[in-house]
C-alpha cells in the first residue's frame, strides 16, 4: 500500500490545490475575533441615573437639574445616584416639592446614559449596570462555554463523519447565530445565541486547521495552523478600527456576518481529506481527489502509484482509549493539555482585562492584535528551522516570564505594564500555534482529530476560567498574573519531556507514532530525545 506522504510528493506537497484549500479554509478565523467585540468594548460602568420622567406627568416644564435633584437620592459624596430612585407618587408637583420624597427603591424604568464612549452597547441596551452588573462576565463565560461544547462536540463528530462535514456544519452555525445575535431584544436571548455563535466557532476552528494540515506535505505542514491564526491577527487589528469608526455593537455583528456569507457560499465546495477517506476505507473516492489535486497542481500521478492506494485492513473505532493504551502518547497528550490550557488562560486573562491596563482600549486592542502577526510568521519560518521542541519550551518560557515581569512594574504605569502584556501575547500565541502543530503530528490518523479537539477543548476552559480568575484580583491584582505565568513556565519546563516532530511524516497507526517518536529527526535542532518514561 502507498504512504500517503509519497502520494503527497507526487501530486505535490503544497502546491496549488493546497493553497487555495488552506485560504478557503483560514479565510473565516478573520472574522473570528469580531464575535467578542459585542462584550469586549463595553464601557463596562457608564455615566447613569435612573429614569424618572414619571415626575413629568406631575410638571412637563421641569429642567434636568430640577426633575434629578427632585427624584434621586444622593451619595455620601453628594454626587446622584446611579442605581437608586425616589419610590414614585401620585402628588402634584407643590406637593412634592414641600414635603420632598424619601422612600428610595431600585430603578423601574430603565436607566438614563451620558458621557458614553460607544452610540449602544448591550450594557446600555440590555442595562447590564447595578444588580445585573455580574452579566457581563456570565457573557464572557457563557461564549467561552459555547467554543468549549463545539471544540468537544465536533472534534470526535469529524472522525465518524468527515473533515469536510464537521467544517461546513459549525460554519453555518456560527453565520445564522452572528446574525441573531445582532437582532436580540433582551440578554437571555443574546446569551443564548452567543452559546450557539461560540459552539459553531469552536467547532469551525479545530477542524478547519486539520482538514487543511491533512494535505500539505511535510515542508509546509505546520502551516495549516499559522496561516489560521495568521488570519485571526489580521482580524485583531481591525477590529480595533471598525470599533473605533463604527460604535454600535447591533451594526458591528451584522458587518462581522458580512464575510461568513461568503463562506457559507463557498465551503459547499471544499474537498474532503483524502487520508481520512483512505483510514475509513473509502478508497475510491480517496483516488478521485487524488487525481483532482494532482490535476491543479498540474502533476502527474503514475498509475502505479494508484494502483497501490488500497484498502486500509482495519478501522479504528476506539477513539480516544487508542491513546491511554500507550505511555508515550499519554504523556505527549497530557503535556500539550497542560500547554494548551495554560496558553489560553494567561491570552485571556491579558485579553479581558485589557481595559485595566492603563492605555486606551481601540490603541491596546490595535497592539495585541499587530503583535501576532510578527509572531505567526516567524512561527511558520522558525517551526521548519529550529524545529517543534525548541521553540515549544522557548516560548512557554518567555511568555511565562513576560508575565511574571508585570508583578515587577509599580501600579501606575500603563506603558511599562501594557508593553509587557504585549510581549506576553506574543509569545503565547507562537506558543499555542505550536501545540496545535504538535497535537497533529504526535497523534494517528485515527483519532488525530479527536486529539486536536480535547486539546482545544483544554484551551477554551482555559478561556473560560479567565474571567473568574481575573475576578480574584479584587482580592490582590498579582494572583491572576502569578497564577497563569506560573503554568506557564511549568508547561515549557515539561518541553524537554517531548520528541521532535519536524520533517516527519504524518502517523497512520499508534505504532508509526510511537516509532516517530524514537526517530531523529532529519532536521532537528537543540535538545537530545527524551527517553521514555
Amino acid at each position: 500500500m502507498a504512504d500517503f506522504g509519497e502520494i503527497l510528493r507526487n501530486i505535490g506537497e503544497f502546491g496549488l490545490f493546497q493553497k487555495i484549500t488552506l485560504i478557503a479554509l483560514c479565510f473565516p478565523n478573520f472574522a473570528q475575533p469580531f464575535i467578542l467585540a459585542s462584550f469586549l468594548f463595553i464601557q463596562s460602568d457608564p455615566e447613569r441615573h435612573c429614569n424618572t420622567d414619571w415626575i413629568l406627568r406631575a410638571d412637563p416644564n421641569l429642567t434636568t437639574d430640577e426633575q434629578l435633584n427632585l427624584t434621586l437620592p444622593r451619595e455620601e459624596d453628594g454626587t446622584f445616584s446611579r442605581c437608586r430612585m425616589f419610590v414614585p407618587v401620585d402628588w402634584n408637583i407643590s406637593a412634592i416639592r414641600e414635603y420632598g420624597l424619601n422612600d428610595t427603591t431600585g430603578c423601574q424604568k430603565g436607566w438614563v446614559y451620558s458621557n458614553t464612549m460607544y452610540e449602544a452597547t448591550i450594557v446600555t441596551d440590555f442595562d447590564l449596570v447595578c444588580d445585573r452588573a455580574n452579566l457581563v462576565e456570565v457573557i464572557q463565560a457563557v461564549l467561552m462555554a459555547g467554543i468549549l461544547v463545539g471544540s468537544l462536540i465536533f472534534g470526535p463528530f469529524a472522525e465518524s463523519f468527515g473533515r469536510k462535514r464537521a467544517t461546513q456544519i459549525p460554519e453555518v452555525i456560527m453565520f445564522v447565530f452572528t446574525v441573531t445575535t445582532a437582532l436580540c431584544p433582551n440578554v437571555y436571548l443574546y446569551l443564548a445565541s452567543q452559546f450557539m455563535v461560540g459552539f459553531g466557532a469552536g467547532g469551525f476552528r479545530v477542524n478547519c486547521i486539520i482538514l487543511a494540515t491533512e494535505w500539505i506535505g511535510v515542508s509546509k505542514r505546520s502551516w495549516g495552523a499559522c496561516v489560521a491564526q495568521l488570519f485571526g491577527a489580521i482580524g485583531q487589528c481591525l477590529l480595533a478600527g471598525m470599533i473605533y469608526v463604527i460604535r454600535d455593537w447591533r451594526l458591528a455583528q451584522l458587518i462581522t456576518a458580512a464575510p461568513l456569507t461568503v463562506v457559507v457560499i463557498y465551503i459547499w465546495f471544499i474537498p474532503e481529506s483524502a487520508r481520512w477517506l483512505l483510514n475509513r476505507g473509502r478508497t475510491e473516492e480517496a483516488k478521485q481527489l487524488i487525481v483532482k489535486a494532482a490535476a491543479i497542481n498540474k502533476r502527474t500521478i503514475p498509475d502505479s502509484l494508484l494502483e497501490k492506494i488500497a484498502l486500509k485492513e482495519a478501522v479504528n473505532k476506539e477513539g480516544i482509549k487508542v491513546i491511554f493504551r500507550s505511555r508515550l502518547l499519554t504523556r505527549y497528550f497530557f503535556i500539550i493539555v497542560l500547554a494548551w490550557f495554560s496558553v489560553n488562560l494567561a491570552i485571556y486573562c491579558l485579553y479581558l482585562n485589557m481595559e485595566n491596563l492603563g492605555l486606551s482600549i481601540f490603541m491596546t486592542q490595535l497592539m495585541f492584535g499587530a503583535i501576532e502577526i510578527p509572531a505567526y510568521l516567524l512561527c511558520m519560518w522558525l517551526l521548519e528551522i529550529f524545529g517543534r521542541r525548541v521553540l515549544f519550551i522557548s516560548t512557554l518560557i518567555s511568555g511565562g516570564l513576560s508575565c511574571i515581569f508585570i508583578l515587577t512594574v509599580p501600579q501606575g504605569y500603563a506603558i511599562a505594564v501594557t508593553s509587557l502584556a504585549v510581549a506576553a501575547r506574543f509569545f503565547l500565541v507562537w506558543a499555542g500555534s505550536i501545540c496545535s502543530v504538535f497535537m497533529q503530528e504526535l497523534f494517528p490518523t485515527s483519532i488525530r482529530q479527536t486529539a486536536t479537539a480535547l486539546g482545544a477543548v483544554s484551551g477554551r476552559l482555559g478561556g473560560l476560567l479567565a474571567p473568574l480568575l481575573n475576578i480574584l484580583a479584587m482580592y490582590s491584582w498579582v494572583i491572576p498574573a502569578t497564577v497563569f505565568g506560573s503554568l506557564t513556565l511549568v508547561s515549557g519546563s515539561l518541553g524537554f519531556l517531548l520528541p521532535e516532530t519536524s520533517r516527519k511524516e504524518l502517523p497512520d497507526s499508534t505504532e508509526e507514532a510511537e516509532n516517530n517518536s524514537n526517530v531523529t529527526s532529519t532536521n532537528t535542532a537543540g535538545f537530545p530525545e527524551s527517553a521514555e518514561l
